[in-house]
């Protein structure tokens, strides 16, 4: 089954196969099924045509894939362009919700190959 261009896998419970679409988590395939009267243990090979559309107008209702994706780079883009904290941490490369960077965030542009001593004691240089 296809729904927004996304291949739906036949063998699995409807409520997790629509996970498999940018945008829809476990919660909004739950609604959805909701708003189409359909079980959430159901698969998606035991679905009638009635009831994929169903689904299918229940997806398109929300904003996914494309939309979604051009929609959160656009609001990226916007705290940028505004200079923001969280817009300074996006162009920066570094976590922009208040993680810490000490110890975790290493693998983050300007933490990168960086380091700490191995020891807090200097070696003894040999005569």
């Amino acid at each position: 089954m296809r729904i927004a261009g996304i291949n739906i896998p036949d063998n699995k419970k409807l409520e997790v196969a629509l996970t498999y679409i940018f945008g829809i988590g476990i919660s909004r395939a739950r609604n959805i099924l909701k708003g189409a009267n359909i079980s959430f243990d159901k698969k998606a090979k035991d679905l009638s045509e009635k009831e994929i559309s169903a689904v299918r107008e229940g997806v398109e209702k929300n904003k996914i894939e494309g939309d979604l994706r051009r929609a959160i780079s656009a609001d990226i883009k916007r705290l940028k362009e505004i200079k923001c904290y969280r817009g300074v941490r996006h162009m920066k490369g570094l976590p922009v919700k208040g993680q810490r960077t000490k110890t975790n965030s290493r693998t983050t542009r300007p933490y990168r190959g960086r380091r700490t001593m191995g020891s807090g004691r200097r070696k003894m240089e040999k005569k």
